[in-house]
């Protein structure tokens, strides 16, 4: 029986936050795989921050999603036809495989993504590109080091709630930024957070005064904007900054507001340093490694914000993390037949 491909894909560059009209819902035949292929059916797609950016015509560390193109996600799948020979079918894989129900792969970039070691939207999330960049942003770039204060905006998301995590692991105190009272409060009851602070309710600058009296030594930055100027001005000496993101910024009509704070990186004999997960993917089995281990050990609490509805669902899931809507990891369950 032939199969349809649904498939959502780029018709313009958004200006701000993305409209329906940037979208273009098509569907084709899927095709068989060739030598040296596999077809993935794929069953969770990743809804990440950086998509917004990966829409721009602008140069970055990644090129640019083409109009007319398949939109780029991160998926997770399983292989329900083969002729690669490291891939069989019922094997499930991990990829940039799309906002699309079948994907066609040669096996570049794609990893195993075993259901025994943890449900599949956790491959998506803690043990995925989520936790790759929480794992070497925080203790490559970070360094945090034992009784240390570390400070981590957007700290409900995906990356902040597992960097979080790992510093607290690493004996430091942890103080998460996040928008609404039940987020905050599930950074401590849940995750064990040090300290929440709400920004749409708390002046961020004078909590950090009272959570963060001695400084902030490792600041994870997924923000950008005003919380990261807020975050300047607590540094203490030899602080270290990952930027990692910038999520208030991402849908801006105007130019993106940097820092106006970025003296005290002078005064304070501070780094600030950019981090992107791709740098590190010869690294990847040693993260997924240990953040496993800290999983099944019971350090780790991975958290995912599952919506249903399919591939049709994704513009309006995706605008999701620009609200402030989702709880952990978004990932959108995708129903292929």
């Amino acid at each position: 029986m032939s199969r349809i491909n649904r498939q959502v894909r780029l018709a313009a560059r958004p200006v701000g936050e993305p409209r329906p009209s940037d979208w273009e819902h098509t569907e084709e035949p899927v095709g068989d795989p060739g030598e040296g292929e596999f077809l993935v059916r794929v069953k969770y797609l990743s809804i990440d921050p950086a998509m917004r950016g990966w829409m721009n015509d602008a140069k970055s560390y990644i090129k640019p999603v083409g109009i007319g193109e398949v939109m780029r996600a991160g998926a997770v799948g399983e292989v329900i036809a083969s002729r690669h020979p490291r891939f069989a079918v019922g094997d499930h894989v991990a990829g940039a495989f799309g906002v699309q129900e079948y994907c066609l792969s040669d096996g570049r970039g794609v990893t195993s993504a075993d259901p025994e070691l943890a449900p599949l939207p956790v491959h998506l999330g803690t043990l995925g590109m989520s936790g790759m960049t929480a794992y070497f942003g925080l203790l490559d770039i970070g360094r945090p080091e034992a009784g240390q204060t570390v400070v981590v905006s957007g700290a409900a998301g995906a990356v902040g709630s597992v960097v979080g995590q790992i510093a607290k692991i690493k004996g430091c105190r942890v103080i998460g930024i996040a928008g609404g009272e039940r987020k905050c409060r599930a950074l401590v009851d849940d995750l064990g957070f040090d300290a929440a602070i709400d920004y749409q309710s708390e002046d961020v600058r004078k909590a950090l005064r009272e959570h963060a009296p001695d400084g902030v030594d490792v600041y994870f930055d997924n923000v950008g904007g005003d919380i990261l100027d807020a975050v300047l001005t607590r540094l203490a000496r030899g602080a270290r900054i990952v930027v990692c993101g910038a999520i208030s910024q991402y849908n801006n009509t105007e130019p993106i507001k940097g820092p106006s704070n970025y003296l005290s990186l002078l005064v304070n004999r501070a780094t600030m340093t950019g981090m992107v997960v791709f740098d590190y993917a010869d690294r990847y089995a040693e993260g997924v490694r240990q953040l496993a281990e800290w999983r099944a050990e019971g350090w780790l609490t991975s958290v995912e914000d599952v919506v249903d509805g399919g591939v049709s669902a994704f513009p309006d899931t995706l605008l999701k993390l620009f609200r402030g809507e989702n709880h952990g990891k978004l990932v959108l369950a995708v129903a292929g037949e």
